[in-house]
C-alpha cells in the first residue's frame, strides 16, 4: 500500500483527517496514524497511536481490538482514542491545515529529518572527516533538536528551509490565508532566535545554514568552528 493509500485508510477509519491530531501544545498539532501489531500465540490484536514530535516518532498504547477485519480493527482503535482523549475530537483553529489539496501534500512531504540539504551537508563533513550525532537535543531539558551536534564541542548545527524559517533571499509569502501564514513564520522566526540564545546561553555555539547555501562551503565553515573549538 503506497503512502497516500494508507493516509486515506486512516482518515476514513478515524472519520476525517481532522480527527487524526495529536495536540503538541503551543498551537501545534501533529497528524497521527493507528498501527496494529498482533500477537500470534494468543491472536490478540493491540493498537498503537504513532505520531511525529521534533522528528521523533511517538508511540501511545490504545488497547486491543477484536474486529474480524483490518479496517474494522482500525476503526475500533481510533474510536478508543477519540472517547480516552488520545487525540483531538474538536475542530481545529481556522488556517490550522492547508488551504487547498495541492498545499496539503507539500506539508504532508515536508520532512521533519533526513531533508536533501541535510543530506547534502552530513555528506560533506563526513568527507572532511568529521563525526557527528544527528537530529538530538544538544540540551535534553530544552525541547529543540538540532540536525547535527558536536557533542565533544558543543556545536549544534540547524539546517533551515527557506520557506518554513522565512529566508530573506528567497521566501515568499503564501497568496492563500495569508495571515495565517504570516504568523507561522513569524514564529518560527522567533522560535530560532530562543534556540540560539538559550544554547548559547548553555554554552553551545549554534551554527544555522540555509537550504540554499553551497554544502562544501558550508561543511568547511562548520568544520573549521569545531575543529577551533576541540
Amino acid at each position: 500500500m503506497n503512502p497516500q493509500a494508507r493516509s486515506a485508510e486512516q482518515d476514513r477509519a478515524a472519520g476525517g483527517i481532522q480527527r487524526r491530531a495529536v495536540n503538541l501544545g503551543d498551537g501545534n498539532f501533529a497528524r497521527a496514524s493507528i498501527a496494529l501489531k498482533v500477537y500470534p500465540k494468543t491472536r490478540r490484536i493491540r493498537a498503537y497511536l504513532r505520531w511525529s514530535d521534533q522528528g521523533r516518532t511517538r508511540t501511545r498504547y490504545v488497547g486491543e481490538v477484536d474486529q474480524p477485519t483490518r479496517a474494522a480493527n482500525l476503526a475500533q482503535a481510533w474510536r478508543k482514542a477519540q472517547t480516552d482523549q488520545l487525540v483531538t475530537t474538536e475542530p481545529l483553529p481556522e488556517g490550522s491545515w492547508a488551504s487547498s489539496p495541492a498545499v496539503r501534500r507539500s506539508m504532508t512531504g515536508n520532512r521533519g529529518r533526513d531533508t536533501k540539504p541535510e543530506l547534502r551537508l552530513r555528506s560533506a563533513l563526513h568527507r572532511r572527516g568529521l563525526r557527528y550525532r544527528v537530529s538530538v537535543r544538544p540540551e535534553e531539558q530544552l525541547r529543540r533538536t538540532a540536525d547535527v551536534v558536536f557533542v565533544r564541542s558543543q556545536v549544534a548545527v540547524f539546517v533551515d528551509g527557506c520557506y518554513w524559517h522565512g529566508c530573506p533571499e528567497h521566501h515568499r509569502p503564501s497568496s492563500k490565508n495569508t495571515a495565517f501564514w504570516r504568523q507561522k513564520i513569524d514564529g518560527n522566526r522567533i522560535r530560532d532566535a530562543e534556540t540560539t540564545s538559550a544554547l548559547e546561553a548553555a554554552g553551545w555555539t549554534v551554527v544555522r545554514v540555509w537550504e540554499h547555501e553551497d554544502a562544501d562551503e558550508a561543511a568547511r565553515r562548520i568544520a573549521g568552528i569545531v575543529r577551533s573549538k576541540s
